[in-house]
């Protein structure tokens, strides 16, 4: 069960407990309420693994806002992907999306793996520019601290971390894959958006059936 739905779910029971009988509230009314909340949260977790909000969240009118900026990290990995020809799955957008995949996320990029877990040093630099360009499509976009990418930045580590390298050499090949991922999508900024707008476009949300991916084009 998600602690913030489950947060939500005490303090309106705690509410209706407090403020009902003052408004003249039934209290068989108030036992109701507290048990649709409570069984909403038992279906969310076990049907959703907790993520109802966001498929509620994602299926309301302002959803698609929400939608899209999971979609701009999105299409920032596969953009980066192919300009540095690392073969990419599919692309999820939507908690809908990644749930019907057994995803517990709200956005995902699949790539083929490594040939091998401790990679040579232009590889590592090449995922490195991969994984940081979620990050760096949503702060080019919305000039502010990125949302998402923790998954990206511990993947990233772990990579750096198998390599053999120094931390002084992870963290200036970072900084340097940093800066120029950030310049191939400032300079390809349209076709970022426009691939976003493609996979909000095509993400599934309730009441509304969509492919729910897309691979993007080579």
């Amino acid at each position: 069960m998600a602690p913030a739905s489950a947060g939500v779910a005490v303090l309106i029971i705690t509410l209706l407990a407090v403020v009902g009988p003052l408004l003249g509230l039934s209290p068989w009314l108030i036992t109701v309420v507290a048990a649709l909340a409570l069984g909403s949260l038992t279906l969310d977790a076990a049907r959703f693994g907790g993520r109802g909000g966001h498929l509620l969240a994602e299926s309301l009118p302002g959803g698609q806002e929400r939608l899209r900026r999971i979609a701009i990290h999105e299409a920032g990995h596969a953009l980066a992907a192919a300009a540095d020809g690392l073969p990419v799955r599919r692309v999820l957008v939507g908690s809908l999306a990644c749930l019907r995949a057994g995803l517990g996320s709200s956005g995902s990029t699949e790539f083929e793996p490594p040939a091998s877990a401790k990679l040579p040093l232009e590889e590592l630099r090449r995922w490195s520019r991969v994984l940081q360009a979620g990050i760096a499509a949503e702060q080019i976009v919305y000039d502010e601290r990125a949302v998402g990418g923790s998954d990206d930045r511990a993947l990233l580590g772990r990579l750096w971390g198998l390599s053999g390298h120094d931390v002084d050499t992870a963290q200036r090949e970072q900084r340097r894959a940093r800066r120029e991922v950030e310049q191939l999508l400032r300079g390809q900024r349209q076709d970022l958006e426009t691939q976003a707008d493609q996979l909000v476009q095509q993400a599934p949300r309730l009441g509304r059936p969509a492919a729910g991916e897309l691979l993007p084009q080579a």
